[in-house]
């Protein structure tokens, strides 16, 4: 009878480290260190069998990415990407190698003991590099307003005369002059930054806009954006990270994933449950605390949420409708409760997690 041979890859940018533990064996054993070539890896574990259908594969998410579990599954050798935050801890252990962390990942995934992470195709992970590049390209432009702001405040020069970065504020730093000539220069420069960084942000914007036309996330996409507080970047990012949300099988699940459940540390008769967990997707879970903010207000569909629901089924509008009932209501009851402000609004973002979920479970996003 054949057996299965658990493989165990500690793979860094030139090398990749390969243990092997047979099923039912002993200890895993290193096995070898190859330079990071995945052909001479796929024909390194070809060898290992008599036939591909007989390994298992793994090796921890990183900055290698997706890459090489795709090109191992191209050439039939099951591979899975294992979150390394939840593979286990041996307490007391204090030498760590390339492979020592290969063979216990081989071991452990012959116990069953690691957990897989999502693996998305090319052009989801292309639209999610895009999204996170235009998150970068935002934090960019926010670092350079900060200094821009900081520089003027050191020089007593403040802006009373309403909301900072409007056409107004920006014709009045057009305006600020110093009589010091490496003072007018460092404004000059603090000045054009800011402007580059908010065109970099324009047109990433504008990018995203035009190339989710015609993909596969386009009709979640849309769907998503047929929420309050939910319109196109937010949307993308939801459906870029997440992908296909019918992988959760509750919607429990679904928000323990992005961290949005308390954390608890409970034994006995004693219950203890602290903040929130703050694990998984750190990107959807922002998101979602932004946009359970426009909770606040009464249930109503404005213009730009009735063009934005235009095409989309009647079943996933009334999703939304529920959702703007039940998460109104919900904020006025917690704060009739004296609750904390900010810990309402994560309960909201709990919960619109929820309904997101329930949209991901639709068969048909759009109306036909």
């Amino acid at each position: 009878m054949s057996r299965l041979r658990f493989v165990g890859l500690d793979v860094h940018k030139d090398t990749i480290v390969i243990a092997v533990a047979d099923e039912g064996g002993s200890e895993a054993t290193a096995l070898a260190t190859i330079p990071h070539d995945v052909p001479k890896l796929i024909k390194r574990l070809s060898g290992l069998v008599a036939d591909k259908s007989e390994l298992r594969v793994c090796y921890e998410a990183g900055p290698t990415g997706f890459g090489m579990s795709r090109r191992l599954k191209k050439a039939g050798i099951e591979c899975q990407v294992i979150a390394p935050s939840l593979v286990p801890q041996q307490a007391g252990v204090r030498v760590k190698t390339d492979r020592r962390d290969a063979r216990r990942l081989a071991q452990f995934l012959r116990s069953g003991d690691l957990v897989e992470v999502w693996v998305p195709d090319e052009k989801t992970e292309a639209l999610r590099d895009l999204e996170r590049c235009r998150d970068d390209a935002k934090n960019a432009e926010r670092v350079s307003r900060h200094q821009l702001d900081k520089f003027l405040l050191r020089n007593e020069r403040v802006y009373c005369e309403g909301r900072s970065w409007t056409k107004k504020h920006l014709a009045w730093l057009k305006q600020q002059k110093f009589d010091e000539p490496c003072k007018q220069c460092v404004m000059d420069d603090y000045r054009k930054t800011v402007e580059d960084a908010t065109e970099r942000v324009k047109r990433l914007s504008n990018d995203i806009a035009l190339l989710i036309r015609g993909t596969a996330l386009e009709p979640l996409i849309r769907a998503f954006m047929a929420f309050r507080g939910i319109q196109t970047l937010s949307a993308v990012v939801i459906a870029a990270e997440i992908g296909d949300l019918r992988r959760f099988p509750t919607a429990r699940q679904f928000m323990s994933f992005i961290g949005l459940v308390p954390s608890e540390h409970s034994s006995g008769k004693s219950i203890k449950r602290g903040s929130l967990t703050r694990t998984g997707n750190a990107h959807v879970r922002r998101i979602l605390v932004e946009a359970a903010q426009h909770y606040r207000h009464s249930p109503a569909v404005s213009a730009a949420l009735r063009e934005r629901q235009e095409g989309i089924s009647q079943e996933v509008i009334d999703i939304s409708w529920k959702a703007q009932r039940r998460l109104c209501k919900r904020l006025n009851y917690l704060i009739d409760q004296n609750k904390a402000r900010n810990k309402v609004i994560i309960a909201l973002a709990r919960e619109l997690a929820g309904f997101l979920w329930a949209v991901g479970q639709v068969p048909n996003l759009l109306a036909s």
